[in-house]
């Protein structure tokens, strides 16, 4: 066996934390997407492991919620998979033993937004997993000829809450004011008058 000269050494051990370095990063997406949260018609299936009666599939009512035998009425609308998997692991606990839940979001109906006025394909659309108000525009066939693009609007919120929040295509267009192509939220509506 050879051994390494002294010059070598220093050589080595530099490639050798280079080689580290570069395994241990980790590309950061400039955008990460965070947990999807459940919306009213949204499908489930949850499972709890050796336990096949508790293995259904369930649709989160209008009201955002859900019932699930031995755990009751569990709220989903708003939260994520693991939080509600997490619920119902720990309502299971005084009925089985160390219960292992698996919860899967199985379809998205309910995470919808809509497009209406002058556009070509006016309708709902199912955000996977989510849109901003161009690409909503582009899901809806495009504008109109007669379509006001700098007095659009998108409706947010229900009853008291709902406020409506204005884009301006046109300074989009531009590369101005890309602040205002906002991420829509289930339930949004795109008002292209």
């Amino acid at each position: 066996m050879r051994l390494m000269s002294n010059r070598r050494r220093p050589l080595a051990a530099a490639l050798m934390l280079l080689t580290g370095a570069l395994l241990a990063h980790r590309p950061v997406s400039a955008q990460q997407t965070p947990d999807y949260l459940l919306s009213a018609g949204d499908k489930l299936e949850i499972a709890v492991w050796k336990e096949p009666d508790l293995t259904k599939e369930f649709v989160v009512r209008p009201d955002g919620k859900f019932s699930f035998p031995l755990a009751g009425e569990l709220v989903a609308a708003g939260r994520t998979v693991a939080q509600i998997q997490q619920e119902i692991t720990n309502k299971l606990k005084p009925y089985i033993p160390e219960p292992v839940v698996t919860a899967t979001v199985t379809d998205i109906e309910g995470n919808r937004i809509y497009v209406i006025g002058q556009v070509t394909k006016p309708g709902s659309f199912v955000m996977n997993p989510r849109l901003n108000v161009v690409q909503a525009l582009s899901l809806a066939g495009g504008m109109t000829p007669f379509a006001s693009v700098n007095d659009i609007l998108v409706l947010r919120g229900t009853g008291p809450n709902q406020h409506a929040l204005q884009f301006h295509y046109g300074d989009v267009a531009k590369g101005k004011n890309l602040q205002q192509n906002m991420m829509l939220e289930s339930g949004d509506v795109v008002i292209v008058p």
